[in-house]
């Protein structure tokens, strides 16, 4: 039998250069090699079951390179079950996956190599200090990193002796995003990285993570607060009973998804509402507050509805505007708040 190796740049020059047909390329696909250099997941009709119950249903999605990827859903999902999938913890019962390359049936060892990963709350040996957790970590990956340069990167030079049963919340977050960059990774996999922490200690670990893509790393983010989405998130996807029913970049979805943004007239005349009714829009009377809420659509804004009534001499008082979020989309989408159970896995 013919002994065959194949090198993935050698692959890529062929193609370019002969244009391979495509019943060569799924041939050549057999050796578990995915062929863009833009995407670093690629998901393809990716299906787990446990027994009767589906836990993820056939979904497909992409990833690209240095981009940050958020994946929102209720518990039970499906959510943890895909990432543990592309993580090459657990197996899918159909479908393909590709991660950075290589497939997650054929390659895990390679994928492993080349991803890091942040568990939730992540916990580690207690009387190590922050510099010797990552000296530990950096050797079980066979890896030679430069230890100090990492702990400055997530900010804790000035805690490098400490041992790690002595530091907050936020700071073990930071360590564990450390711990998951020892191997140089393209692709980090971060689970709730702020989950559980102080508004401050949120903010900085946002920051870690912002500085992380500005070093042109790919990150898939799985997150239950919005905001953190939202902020960071170049796409979001959304799973919903094991399917994915959005994905797009934040604003877009909220474009699409969310409610319309809110005007609040405060103490203003009931004859606002007849009045900007005939702008087309939706306005509601509250007699307890005497305030105005109008429902603003993408064809008439705010300046319209205040040039109608100063025009008409409705007086009003104090404006707010509410805008559409990222948490509008996921209520409209799924039914269920983010922190809710959904009957899946």
């Amino acid at each position: 039998m013919t002994s065959w190796s194949v090198d993935s740049h050698v692959l890529r020059d062929d193609i370019e250069n002969f244009k391979i047909g495509k019943s060569i390329l799924k041939e050549h696909s057999c050796w578990g090699i995915y062929l863009s250099n833009n995407v670093a997941i690629e998901v393809q009709q990716l299906t787990k079951r446990y027994g009767e119950l589906v836990a993820v249903n056939g979904i497909s999605f992409t990833l690209n390179r240095g981009e940050i990827f958020a994946f929102l859903g209720p518990n039970g999902a499906g959510k943890t079950t895909t990432v543990e999938i592309l993580e090459c913890l657990r197996k899918p019962t159909g479908g393909k996956a590709f991660v950075l390359g290589f497939d997650i049936g054929k390659n895990p060892r390679e994928i492993k190599k080349r991803t890091g990963v942040l568990p939730q709350d992540f916990y580690t040996f207690e009387r190590l200090t922050v510099r010797e957790t990552v000296q530990y970590y950096a050797g079980m990956f066979d890896a030679h990193p430069d230890v100090d340069e990492l702990i400055r990167l997530v900010d804790l030079e000035d805690k490098k002796n400490v041992l790690f049963r002595n530091l907050s919340g936020g700071l073990k977050q930071r360590l564990g995003i450390a711990v998951a960059l020892v191997n140089d990774p393209e692709l980090i996999f971060l689970d709730e990285p702020s989950a559980g922490l102080d508004p401050k200690a949120r903010h900085g670990v946002w920051h870690l993570i912002d500085g992380l893509h500005k070093k042109g790393k790919t990150v898939f983010l799985t997150t239950h607060y919005m905001e953190e989405a939202e902020v960071l998130a170049d796409r979001v996807g959304i799973i919903h009973y094991g399917k994915i029913v959005a994905l797009d970049s934040p604003q877009s979805l909220i474009s699409e998804n969310g409610k319309r943004n809110l005007l609040i007239l405060k103490k203003t005349s009931p004859q606002a509402v007849p009045n900007i009714e005939k702008l087309g829009l939706k306005a509601n009377y509250d007699v307890t507050t005497g305030d105005v809420t109008v429902h603003l659509n993408h064809t008439v804004g705010v300046s319209e509805v205040l040039h109608s009534l100063s025009s008409t001499g409705v007086p009003f008082g104090e404006l707010q505007l509410k805008r559409s979020s990222l948490e509008d989309v996921f209520l409209n989408l799924t039914g269920v708040s983010l922190g809710e159970e959904e009957d899946n896995v």
